[in-house]
């Protein structure tokens, strides 16, 4: 039978495993982001925008910054498509 010390030295250990690595993630996250600000700095700057906004009829598709906090909760994943934008861009990749 194990003694509770080791158990929680066990536990502890997995938790600072999963810190780490959930670390790294980020960091690897953002250096993906930061990859790709350049690109997203040439679009904008080329269609003369402040921000990256391509597609504003729906609220849920507005940059975060103009739209209402309620937005993301007005619709469901069977819900019928009401703007055609939300049709033309894809999820963003996990």
């Amino acid at each position: 039978m194990m003694r509770p010390s080791a158990l929680f030295a066990l536990c502890l250990a997995l938790l600072c495993l999963l810190a780490v690595l959930l670390l790294a993630q980020g960091q690897r996250l953002r250096h993906r982001e930061n990859a790709a600000l350049g690109r997203l700095l040439v679009a904008t700057s080329a269609l003369g925008l402040t921000d990256l906004a391509l597609s504003t009829e729906a609220r849920y598709t507005r940059h975060p910054a103009v739209s209402d906090p309620m937005a993301p909760f007005m619709d469901h994943p069977g819900a019928i498509e009401h703007f055609p934008s939300g049709v033309f861009w894809a999820p963003p990749p996990r």
